[in-house]
């Protein structure tokens, strides 16, 4: 081409450019989408959309029977499906003054542990896959699988329980029960070396999950963070502990805080709560054999049960944070009204979208699964 040819190129007015992240992505667990703008590998805007999953489990439940909902709640968080079934038991046990026998309580605190310790594994594993740790999630995955068997054996569902029911819980456990899940506990805790081994202390993982998404204490509290989340920040605040429900306040445990905010930070308390959560289920194995009596306390027909009108705010800590029901009943056989207070509302939209702005391209999928965020919380 003769020099005379030559076309000027002419550049937009930015070098700015969008990417979308999911809504099928294993930067976090399930449909869910983050529209982000770069400049060059940066980012300079982000956007959540979680429309992806269309549950509507809050409008669906409206539509049951009160006790049909205990099928439903599991899927609004699947890899910690258990504080489901108890926090909305728990508000229906409020509106009706339902008083659930003691070894009902002390059973749900070890549903509830175990379901903790799975959702870490599961998380930690999610976490490492995103800076290219591969071995470490196939080894969460496999070891999750060792309290699912437990889970199975239990109520005979992997993922799905509905064990938890107003009232109490459906059943007692199997015979030799508590010998396999100290097994299991030791296990797991044998594991937490190679852990720390082959992703905690990786000097990768540190190096690229240090002040990657950091967020301050005060950042935390204004955008409504709980959980690990907010104690990476320093805050030790459990609604274990600073609200007591069922047994916890007879329990020995200690609330792991980090101070940093970052993704490396959110992470280490997570590591930490699962040796505390193995803790906790070692004393529930201990005390459970002295605790007799009845597992639940009869409720109506299950058809015909027409709750007492009013409404209930209950909350339990899951493994992402606080979980709340508002429950309304206008004294009929469903909930006239129920809302879900999800962490995952506050992680997966405000947080996300303030963290990952001026991060690298490279890290947003981190900083999301660092979150920890279930996405069927937010798109209710």
């Amino acid at each position: 081409m003769r020099p005379e040819n030559y076309q000027a190129i002419s550049h937009p007015p930015s070098n700015e450019y969008e990417l979308n992240f999911g809504p099928n992505h294993p930067g976090i667990e399930g449909n869910y989408a983050l529209k982000v703008k770069l400049h060059g590998d940066v980012v300079v805007a982000a956007r959540a959309d979680g429309g992806y999953l269309h549950r509507g489990f809050e409008k669906l439940m409206e539509g049951r029977l009160w006790i049909q909902n205990i099928a439903l709640v599991p899927r609004i968080c699947v890899p910690d499906p258990v504080p489901m079934e108890v926090c909305y038991s728990m508000a229906v046990e409020a509106l009706t003054d339902m008083e659930v026998p003691e070894r009902a309580q002390w059973l749900r605190v070890l549903q509830l542990e175990l379901s903790r310790i799975a959702a870490h594994l599961f998380t930690f594993g999610g976490h490492a896959a995103t800076t290219g740790m591969y071995t470490t999630m196939y080894w969460g995955v496999a070891d999750r699988d060792q309290v699912l068997d437990l889970f199975e054996e239990w109520t005979g569902g992997r993922v799905y329980h509905i064990y938890n029911i107003p009232g109490g819980v459906r059943r007692d456990m199997p015979a030799g029960f508590l010998d396999r899940v100290s097994r299991t506990m030791d296990y797991i805790e044998s594991r937490l070396p190679d852990y720390d081994n082959l992703f905690f202390t990786n000097q990768v993982f540190v190096d690229r999950a240090r002040d990657t998404g950091p967020m301050n204490q005060q950042q935390a509290l204004e955008w409504g963070v709980t959980g690990p989340n907010l104690r990476a920040t320093g805050l030790a605040f459990d609604v274990r502990r600073d609200d007591p429900y069922l047994v916890y306040d007879q329990i020995d445990f200690d609330i792991p805080t980090e101070a940093p905010g970052d993704a490396w930070a959110r992470t280490l308390v997570r590591r930490q709560e699962l040796k505390q959560s193995i803790h906790i289920v070692r004393q529930v194995v201990e005390k459970l054999p002295s605790v007799g009596g009845p597992v639940r306390t009869q409720i109506p027909n299950p058809l015909a049960w027409n709750v007492p009108a009013g409404e209930t705010y209950t909350r339990v800590e899951s493994s992402k944070g606080e979980l709340g029901y508002y429950v309304v009943s206008d004294g009929g056989d469903k909930p006239h009204r129920v809302h879900v207070r999800g962490p995952s509302s506050m992680h997966a939209v405000q947080v996300l979208e303030q963290l990952a702005v001026g991060a690298r391209l490279e890290d947003v999928a981190q900083i999301m699964f660092s979150l920890d965020a279930c996405p069927p919380e937010v798109d209710r």
